[in-house]
């Protein structure tokens, strides 16, 4: 269904099992930065009621997943760490295009916060069907589906207000990108690392 070009390796579980506390802090903040993600096209496309709504419904259920986070971390003992730069993001953002119309701006957007929620859910599926941790697998498993519902939002909205984009051409465009550019993460205790 996601039609990424490259899996992550279930190894990556590993990984993150051995510092539990950074994935969850690296998680953390990731749902905080899509909240605000889906404010920000709030802000820039505020005429278009449809996707306020839509995009409002979002930023609550990422503050939610991120409130959700935060518990687990308290109730482990574990302390929510400073803020990190998610890397893997910074470098999709190069990749989305800043010339053409608003709405051009605004499909790409869509598609660079889809590709977002496409990798995330990957990880999130990757991580509930091996990690040895069995709240952590219900916990990741039910926030795949969660994830998969925001990737379909994002790119049906891309689709539905675009102006002069082919969505499917540039969706396709955004998967081959995200295809060379992964192979350089999947070796850190973080969700996108």
């Amino acid at each position: 269904m996601l039609g990424l070009k490259l899996a992550t390796d279930p190894r990556w579980v590993n990984i993150v099992e051995s510092n539990i506390e950074e994935i969850l802090t690296d998680h953390a903040w990731c749902e905080q930065k899509a909240a605000s993600n889906a404010i920000s096209i709030v802000t820039y496309n505020s005429e278009i009621e449809e996707l306020v709504t839509e995009m409002l419904e979002i930023a609550r259920e990422e503050l939610e997943h991120f409130q959700m986070v935060h518990n687990i971390i308290k109730q482990r003992g574990l302390t929510l760490g400073r803020e990190r730069k998610d890397h893997y993001v910074n470098v999709l953002f190069k990749f989305m295009k800043k010339d053409g119309s608003r709405r051009d701006a605004l499909c790409d957007r869509l598609l660079f916060s889809a590709m977002i929620e496409a990798r995330s859910c990957e990880r999130f599926k990757v991580l509930s069907e091996n990690i040895k941790d069995e709240e952590l697998a219900k916990f990741y498993r039910d926030l795949m589906i969660s994830e998969a519902g925001h990737y379909t939002t994002f790119l049906g909205f891309a689709r539905k207000y675009q102006d002069n984009i082919d969505v499917d051409k540039r969706w396709k465009e955004w998967i081959e990108y995200e295809g060379s550019i992964i192979t350089n993460y999947g070796k850190n205790e973080t969700v996108h690392g």
